[in-house]
């Protein structure tokens, strides 16, 4: 079966329905993970990960269960067959209350099935694209792009070569970004006329 026969087949409607609950979860960037998780979708389409319907439907809802107080496990379990396979790929990108946000990241890395890691990756890739100074402080953007560089690379490295290099010019992109929004905030400042006189 080629691309497109694989692509025709595919039943994600289901999964999209269940995911339009999170369209009341705003984001920092603008918009709300309802548009994330689509975002994440494409993302693997675009890597041509078609012939993976699990993976393909918990993107749609890899961030469900965290993003959602009352969501429970069974809600996506019992959605078709894949069910029960979406689900133990969601609840491995769940971050539990109890992990910080390196050691979640490390769990993936160390214990994380290839499944897990690719989503990861596609997550990070869409998150990286919405990372804006307007929205971020420079040392938040930093941290990130470092949790990137420390964990999610070395996912990439495992998963896919090509998602190793999306993510390398993104976070060189950001890392530029966040060189010349602090250029720029510095020469606001120091034009303003208050801070003349202080």
């Amino acid at each position: 079966m080629d691309d497109l026969e694989i692509l025709k087949n595919l039943i994600l409607a289901p999964y999209i329905l269940k995911a339009t609950a999170l369209i009341g979860v705003r984001r920092k960037v603008g918009g709300n993970q309802f548009r994330h998780v689509f975002a994440t979708l494409g993302i693997l389409l675009d890597y041509k990960y078609f012939y993976d319907p699990v993976l393909l439907k918990a993107s749609l809802l890899h961030d469900f269960l965290e993003d959602l107080a009352a969501a429970k496990v069974d809600e996506i379990r019992w959605i078709d067959e894949d069910g029960p396979k979406v689900v133990d790929l969601v609840l491995e990108v769940t971050k539990s209350s109890s992990e910080t946000k390196p050691e979640y990241l490390k769990r993936v890395l160390d214990h994380g099935s290839k499944n897990a890691k690719i989503l990861k990756c596609a997550d990070r890739l869409s998150n990286l694209t919405d990372l804006h100074l307007d929205t971020h402080t420079n040392n938040k953007i930093s941290e990130y792009l470092d949790q990137t560089e420390a964990f999610i690379l070395k996912m990439a490295e495992e998963v896919n070569p090509n998602m190793v290099i999306e993510l390398t010019d993104l976070i060189k992109a950001r890392r530029t970004l966040c060189k010349l929004g602090f250029t720029a905030k510095l020469r606001k400042n120091i034009l303003k006329p208050s801070s003349i006189w202080h």
